[in-house]
């Protein structure tokens, strides 16, 4: 498209979907295939974890992170994981931001198992995500600039009329093009929606989001634990030009192949993290056993993993304990070293340093807890 104007909007976005023969390429199929196999590979995975809520706790957070990152709303994991299960208003305003996109993505988790999605499911994300009741844009003069320049370099189309025809097309998509691969189709709505850009904020992440509901609508995983955003981070440059090849130049071939590819890598790394995680627990597991026996279940384990910044209340909320024999197991598993405590405000907490780091590590690798090593178990743990 060699008049695409970026400082006017583009109010004639073509509808979906686009011509099959720049979507269904041989190499757009060999690549579904692949990027299939790696998500049937992480659903196995995950289901081998025997407590789900250990998945769902921490890599959704990793997600939203990440993908708040993208936006540059920075805030760290330790930061998420303080605050995760507690009032957010003793966060600061990055961290609840990001905190908020996990609730929109735990939200429309469940949304989408009883729904297609809708705009309504877009808004609703997007409103939680930003915390604030938000409608289609409605007003003009939206336009996405570069950080480096401050120049315009996509102007979106205005008009609510017109963003809501655009949305209804992109929901229909969506919906009934059954005969296009699911993961093509998510790669297609993923761009449409970066280009309708419907709402003043919030538009990448509420994208993002959908990329991963779409996959959990399709049955391809259970819950929301792709850790996409990951790969965009690390190839952020490729994104944005790859969006831009779209509306430029109608280039789906290159923004598909770069969007399976992504599913592939990040399904291959997280099946890795899961399965370093399950071997930590197990780990965890026996070493308790061994130096604590008097206090060890596998929930006391089990917990420390939902709850890697864990309070005292977490213990009596779950049945484990009363709140003064609680305060003695944490201490008792800060004196074998596999928690810390640290003061955060009035109270203490009681972090799991070994599983952070192998939760914010990108390599999945642990080491043994000090008390646990043998001659033949120095080295690394690794996947």
């Amino acid at each position: 498209m060699t008049d695409f104007n970026p400082k006017k909007p583009y109010n004639d976005l073509p509808e979906l979907p686009p011509p099959l023969e720049l979507i269904e390429t041989t190499e757009i199929l060999k690549s579904c295939i692949k990027a299939r196999v790696s998500l049937a590979e992480l659903k196995q995975a995950a289901d081998l974890i025997p407590n789900a809520a250990v998945l769902v706790n921490a890599l959704p957070l990793l997600e939203a992170r990440a993908s708040s990152e993208i936006e540059n709303i920075v805030t760290t994991t330790d930061k998420l994981f303080e605050f995760a299960d507690i009032a957010e208003d003793k966060a600061d305003a990055a961290t609840k931001e990001a905190l908020r996109y996990r609730t929109a993505l735990y939200e429309g988790s469940k949304m989408v198992r009883r729904n297609m999605l809708t705009t309504d499911m877009a808004i609703h994300i997007c409103s939680t995500i930003k915390g604030i009741e938000l409608d289609i844009r409605a007003e003009s003069g939206t336009t996405l600039k570069s950080r480096m320049t401050g120049e315009v370099i996509y102007t979106p189309p205005v008009g609510q009329k017109l963003l809501q025809q655009m949305l209804d097309n992109w929901a229909d998509f969506m919906h009934n093009a059954v005969e296009i691969d699911p993961l093509v189709r998510m790669a297609v709505q993923h761009y449409q929606f970066e280009a309708i850009h419907p709402f003043a904020d919030g538009n990448g992440r509420t994208g993002r989001i959908m990329n991963i509901l779409f996959i959990v609508q399709h049955g391809l995983l259970s819950s929301p634990i792709l850790y996409l955003s990951r790969y965009i981070i690390q190839h952020k440059a490729d994104y944005y030009r790859l969006l831009k090849a779209v509306t430029h130049e109608q280039d789906w071939r290159s923004w598909v192949l770069f969007m399976l590819t992504g599913v592939e890598e990040t399904c291959s790394w997280t099946t890795d993290k899961i399965k370093a995680i399950r071997e930590l627990m197990e780990h965890t597991a026996e070493y308790t056993q061994s130096m604590l026996p008097k206090i060890y279940t596998w929930e006391l384990v089990e917990l420390l993993f939902k709850q890697p910044y864990c309070r005292i209340n977490n213990l009596v909320d779950a049945g484990i304990a009363k709140r003064q024999t609680a305060s003695v197991y944490l201490k008792q598993l800060c004196e074998i070293g596999i928690l810390k405590e640290i003061k955060s405000g009035r109270e203490n907490i009681f972090v799991h340093p070994k599983y952070i780091e192998l939760l914010t590590g990108e390599e999945n690798v642990w080491v043994y807890y000090a008390g646990a090593e043998t001659e033949q178990e120095q080295t690394a743990k690794t996947d």
